[in-house]
């Protein structure tokens, strides 16, 4: 089994629904077990501005499944959630991201371990460093120190209550 971290965000429909919808899916997961997942947060579109806010999380997951077909379950997740790969960074019902799979670097055409961004992204690093704060992602650092110096402006928790185990 090993440990994976999984990035969650939506801002079309009801984001937040859709979110805790696909944490319930990622639970379901064959030779998956649903560890923690962070508080959700409302975070300001990144790339492409004119669009609804996120709402983002993180989820924890202990699993059998090799990278890429965690990532095969992850973009099934999304496709059944309405998922349409219509304009990068634009509106979406569902995003589902593989943040780190511990002891995994890869450096591929359709997966790389860790994310390559996930440095930039106040939307990615607020959750991740929920769940694990001291988490050192290879060449990247420490989640904790990389949330220190990213412009989380305007994001805002949503559920300030204790984190789900």
């Amino acid at each position: 089994m090993t440990a994976a971290y999984v990035a969650l965000g939506s801002n079309l429909g009801d984001p937040r629904r859709q979110v805790l919808d696909a944490v319930d899916a990622l639970a379901d997961l064959p030779g998956t077990r649903l560890l923690r997942r962070s508080r959700l947060y409302r975070t300001p579109p990144w790339g492409v501005l004119e669009q609804p806010s996120f709402v983002n999380a993180a989820a924890l997951l202990e699993t059998s499944l090799q990278p890429h077909a965690l990532l095969e379950a992850l973009l099934a997740i999304e496709q059944r959630a309405g998922r349409v790969r219509a304009e990068r960074n634009g509106p979406r019902t569902l995003d589902l991201d593989l943040l780190h799979m511990a002891g995994v670097q890869l450096d591929g055409a359709s997966l790389t371990l860790p994310h390559p961004r996930i440095a930039e992204r106040a939307f990615v690093l607020l959750p991740l460093a929920d769940l694990a704060p001291d988490l050192v992602l290879p060449g990247q650092g420490r989640v904790a120190d990389l949330l220190a110096v990213v412009d989380a402006q305007g994001c805002e928790c949503l559920d300030e209550g204790r984190l789900a185990e």
